[in-house]
């Protein structure tokens, strides 16, 4: 199950929203089996997110998610560049190793 990817958190964000969207997507594809292929994951996770958000990432990008306000001025905002460099590739490390 992919819920065991989620665990633990990452130690640091790009941005303010980043933890909020890890617990969604947490959320969603916890109780879903892994996929067979790192590709057929990276292609889940895009999926799922732009389904979260409204919207792909993009590299330079930050997303505003109203839903993710909760005080302080980046509170709101997840770091596109965040996610592709780092969080969705620390997810797939994760599914490629034995846990």
């Amino acid at each position: 199950m992919l819920r065991d990817l989620f665990e633990p958190e990452p130690d640091q964000w790009g941005l303010r929203g980043d933890p909020y969207l890890w617990q969604e997507l947490k959320e969603q594809l916890g109780m879903a089996p892994a996929p067979d292929t790192e590709q057929e994951l990276v292609a889940l996770l895009g999926r799922t997110i732009k389904g979260l958000l409204g919207e792909p990432f993009t590299m330079d990008g930050q997303l505003y998610v109203e839903r993710f306000a909760h005080g302080g001025m980046s509170s709101s905002s997840v770091s596109g560049d965040s996610w592709l460099r780092k969080g969705i590739t620390h997810l797939v490390e994760r599914c490629r190793t034995p846990r």
